[in-house]
């Protein structure tokens, strides 16, 4: 009994810095992969207008 007398709130105050240390690795998870796709969408869209313009320069007129 005196166990769990002395780990109650303790136990849970090491539960939740574990909670929100998860929580913490799953926002930096999220904002990586959002930063990636905003990365490639980006590179994408100007490989896109690079590739219209290059289109236009050599388009027989």
């Amino acid at each position: 009994m005196t166990d769990q007398v002395a780990d109650g709130p303790e136990g849970e105050r090491r539960e939740r810095k574990a909670k929100d240390r998860d929580r913490e690795a799953w926002i930096e998870r999220g904002v990586a992969i959002r930063a990636g796709f905003y990365i490639f969408g980006t590179h994408l869209f100007a490989g896109f207008v690079w590739l219209l313009f290059y289109l236009g320069e050599h388009a027989n007129k």
